[in-house]
């Protein structure tokens, strides 16, 4: 596929048809549709691991680059919660139940600079995805390990994920092995491709210009657990 053209394509195509129930339409941003699957959505192949090499490694505007193991942060406190999230190719999923570790509280064990103001996220394959830093303070925005009960399988982002629940999902970047905090803001993949910068799926930011139409269903198309 070429990314670049991307964005235009979704621009272009179809609207969807809404299947959202009356009591559950504050709960679905505007053009969404719900589905009780989980569309498997990512670009380049589902990387492999040895976990005794896996780390997660913190940089940029702190005071000391640190790496931790897998056991490093599963030894930290643990949380589940139920969200709902939503895609930018028109889908959403309700009540949605995930384990993982609190941002804010990973953030404890970092010296962050005062003037450190955006994250960059790191992830394999050659991924990255950027966010206020603001917006990761958030009580519900975790570094995801399991979803509905069991560990993440490798197709939704194993052995760490991301979640930021109130944005669109490609924030909620797979695989990540980095967090890098930034003074400035700089655009992660999609949003150099033409995805919008921010992606708030209730003010419908899903292009960086122009929206000259709705996303296609192309989740239809795709795997689903």
């Amino acid at each position: 596929m070429n990314t670049s053209k991307k964005a235009e394509r979704l621009k272009k195509a179809p609207a969807l048809k809404a299947n959202v129930a009356p009591e559950l339409a504050h709960r679905v941003p505007p053009g969404q549709t719900t589905t009780d699957r989980f569309p498997i959505l990512h670009e380049g192949e589902v990387p492999e691991y040895d976990m005794a090499q896996w780390t997660l490694r913190v940089f940029g505007e702190v005071d000391e680059e640190l790496s931790f193991t897998y056991e490093q942060l599963m030894s930290l406190p643990q949380i589940k919660q139920k969200n709902d999230i939503h895609c930018v190719t028109r889908w959403s999923k309700l009540d949605t139940e995930w384990e993982g570790v609190r941002f804010t509280d990973l953030l404890k064990l970092i010296n962050v600079n005062s003037d450190a103001k955006y994250v960059m996220i790191h992830a394999d394959q050659d991924y990255e995805t950027n966010l206020p830093l603001e917006d990761l303070l958030h009580d519900n925005i975790l570094l995801a390990h399991s979803f509905d009960g069991e560990p993440l399988n490798a197709k939704h982002g194993w052995p760490l994920r991301l979640l930021v629940p109130h944005l669109y999902f490609w924030k909620s970047a797979k695989w990540i092995r980095g967090i890098e905090f930034m003074r400035e803001d700089r655009p992660g993949f999609w949003e150099r491709n033409g995805f919008h910068n921010y992606a708030d799926p209730f003010r419908e930011q899903r292009f960086s210009g122009e929206d000259l139409g709705l996303p296609e269903d192309e989740w239809h198309h795709k795997d689903f657990d």
